[in-house]
């Protein structure tokens, strides 16, 4: 299949948006100090917002005639995100979200949209650049939350 490397890109991906899901789900439940009614209320939406692009991404492989991964393992194995600490404090938390938040700019930069822009794939470009922004958005919000203290 020619666009193999496009298909596993975005299993990457996939499997990056699974770790992040799990990520902001255990800083909602494990969020405490002075903003935890604030944070507590993002995290569930960040969580809420990443499992729609979760199911975006997935049907996109489909459509492109992939296989999305679909178990645990697999997605930890294929991840390039690393999984969270339960005893992070705020800031921490925040600047761990900037960190993975960049870092999956950067690979969709670097590879998922060239892969795509190959590919004459516009649709799958159209839904990277799509969690691009809304990365860059958490990036911005999250950067101000820090700043704020």
């Amino acid at each position: 299949m020619e666009n193999q490397k496009l298909i596993q890109f975005l299993n990457q991906l996939l499997s990056n948006y699974f770790v992040l899901y799990v990520k902001l789900h255990r800083y909602h439940w494990f969020v405490q100090g002075r903003h935890f009614f604030q944070l507590h209320a993002q995290f569930e939406e960040m969580y809420e917002d990443v499992a729609q692009d979760l199911d975006k991404i997935a049907e996109r492989i489909l459509m492109i005639e992939g296989k999305p991964l679909a178990t645990m393992m697999k997605y930890v194995k294929e991840a390039t995100l690393e999984e969270a600490n339960a005893d992070d404090k705020e800031n921490e938390m925040m600047e761990q979200l900037i960190h993975d938040f960049q870092q999956l700019i950067a690979e969709i930069r670097k590879e998922g949209l060239i892969e795509a822009r190959d590919h004459e794939d516009a649709p799958t470009e159209d839904l990277l650049i799509s969690i691009q922004a809304k990365l860059e958005k958490y990036i911005w919000m999250s950067k101000a939350y820090i700043a704020y203290e």
